[in-house]
């Protein structure tokens, strides 16, 4: 008993030498426990910020990258215009000669059938890869598998000496001697046929995978809801499923055309006047290798730009369902660009 009651007293001393030392600090606070009186808190509750300055966040490592990327872009605009090996003026004499408008002419010609047909085809090949017989999935397969297994420079020229295989080219009744069409294979296969041919069959291959990637994007649970509702099967397709399978085949199916542009180069082996092979034909007569090569390649990127905004808006179009706001178009990015540096500006000078 005397142990506990002399715990209990000490205890009892320490609590009150806590209070008692506690006591002055609080005691000379006037503003309670936080030492802060009621007037200056709502004092700095009120505090008028209007008069501080705007200053903007500094980024100085950005700043550091753009310069060396300035100056890697000067030297190269430097190099350009000061060499005179380039002959910019055999270039500019070159640019918009008819020859070169010609082929450039038949370039796009090319470009526009072959993708459009290729596309057809690989729509077709898709749907049959989909399909639930056995014997379409696999011609669809081995369709793709040897056009995607094998170079396009091989193929063109595989289907331009088919002549060799087969001398004449005849459509009637398999297995008899019945026919409704005959002609011999030289005179069909020309050298834009087997061009076409050639970048179709090969695109096809290609667009196909591309089509069924698309339409396996979209989610099942979408196509037994739209089931459940009872609407047909090709309201289906083209009212649910193709829509929202363009915004997974629209990019890749773009730069399939692109580099349909600039696959229709390979057409100079079968000397075929389009825009790569009409000018090997002037560089081979006026030896201006190098400004002619130029000439093709300033055509060919302006092409492929032109397509990459036409690809910009269409992929805006489709974004419509996948998105909340539509993203920008390059003028509205400059404006908005411009008017929030006009704003900043406005304010710091204000400031």
């Amino acid at each position: 008993m005397s142990s506990a009651a002399t715990k209990v007293a000490k205890s009892t001393k320490s609590t009150k030498s806590v209070q008692s030392a506690a006591g002055p600090a609080q005691a000379a606070a006037p503003g309670g426990a936080g030492g802060v009186p009621p007037e200056e808190g709502q004092a700095r509750m009120a505090t008028d910020y209007s008069a501080y300055r705007v200053v903007a966040a500094k980024h100085p490592w950005r700043w550091v990258g753009t310069a060396a990327v300035a100056l890697g872009v000067l030297a190269v605009a430097w190099s350009l215009a000061t060499n005179p090996r380039w002959e910019w003026g055999v270039v500019a004499q070159w640019f918009t000669a008819q020859s070169v408008v010609n082929g450039l002419l038949e370039t796009l010609k090319l470009t526009a059938i072959s993708g459009l047909l290729g596309f057809v085809l690989g729509f077709i090949l898709a749907l049959m890869r989909l399909s639930a017989s056995p014997l379409l999935v696999s011609v669809s397969w081995t369709f793709s598998w040897i056009f995607r297994s094998t170079p396009l420079l091989v193929q063109m020229l595989l289907w331009y000496n088919l002549g060799y295989l087969y001398e004449k080219i005849s459509l009637g009744i398999p297995f008899t001697d019945v026919r409704f069409f005959e002609v011999q294979t030289t005179t069909l296969i020309s050298q834009f046929a087997a061009a076409v041919l050639g970048l179709t069959l090969n695109q096809a291959a290609y667009s196909a995978e591309i089509i069924r990637g698309g339409i396996l994007s979209v989610d099942q649970g979408q196509l037994e809801a739209a089931a459940a509702l009872g609407i047909p099967a090709w309201r289906r397709s083209t009212r649910i499923v193709l829509p929202q399978a363009m915004r997974a085949i629209l990019p890749t199916a773009f730069n399939e055309i692109i580099g349909l542009v600039k696959g229709t180069s390979i057409v100079y082996v079968l000397a075929y006047s389009e825009l790569f092979y009409t000018v090997q034909v002037i560089y081979n007569r006026t030896q201006q290798v190098l400004p002619l090569l130029l000439v093709a390649t300033l055509w060919y990127v302006v092409i492929t730009s032109v397509l990459s905004v036409f690809q910009y808006y269409i992929e805006r179009h489709y974004s419509k369902g996948a998105v909340r706001n539509l993203p920008l178009t390059p003028l509205q990015k400059a404006r908005r660009f411009f008017a929030t540096h006009a704003v900043a500006t406005n304010r710091t000078r204000s400031f």
